[in-house]
């Protein structure tokens, strides 16, 4: 259904849902083959803005289950059954999706397929293994903005994963090891700061 659509389109789908609420079932019936990169791409969206620590950290382990199964060439994600049937207000939906949608319209004007070798198997399994590293860095992001940097990375990555743009992902990946060394540091801080006070 979505093979040719672009991420704004798809977005927009998952927003015309009927329903007062939308399972995560029912995202994951809307998202179909491009399931595993619109996760990618959903929970990178909540790190792009100042966030407390919870959300990072919450976005951070799904991330990284879901990078698991990439690396393992899974078809199609796995996840818990009482974390499927959570379900968020359409209209929070809505107003995500109505946020999300300019900013992904005007990077769709630019991309297009590109560097396709990035969308073969192995390429795909070598992705799951990078955003896996990034889901352990927003672990250990600084609160509150130091996770923006890896938030926008993980957007990027997604975003070229479903438009086949591998310039995308790479600009992904560039601002992503930004945000690794922001997480290093942070944690290099943290067990120095321990380490003088003992």
């Amino acid at each position: 259904m979505f093979s040719n659509a672009r991420t704004s389109q798809i977005l927009l789908a998952l927003a015309s849902q009927p329903g007062e609420r939308l399972t995560v079932r029912d995202i994951m019936s809307v998202l179909q083959d491009r399931a595993f990169a619109l996760l990618i791409v959903l929970l990178g969206l909540p790190n792009c803005l100042p966030m407390p620590p919870p959300i990072p950290l919450v976005c951070g382990l799904l991330l990284a289950l879901v990078a698991i199964q990439i690396v393992f060439g899974r078809d199609a994600p796995w996840l818990p059954g009482q974390l499927m049937n959570r379900s968020l207000a359409r209209i929070d939906v809505e107003r995500a999706v109505g946020r999300a949608v300019p900013a992904f319209r005007t990077l769709e004007r630019f991309s297009r397929p590109r560097m396709t070798f990035l969308d073969t198997p192995l390429a795909m399994r070598a992705m799951g293994l990078i955003v896996l590293l990034m889901a352990l860095g927003l672990l250990f992001a600084p609160p509150f903005v130091g996770q923006i940097p890896l938030g926008l990375a993980v957007c990027l990555v997604g975003l070229g994963l479903v438009e086949r743009d591998g310039l995308v992902i790479i600009g992904g990946l560039i601002i992503g090891s930004i945000g690794m060394v922001l997480s290093l540091g942070f944690v290099y801080a943290i067990f120095t700061g321990i380490d003088s006070f003992f």
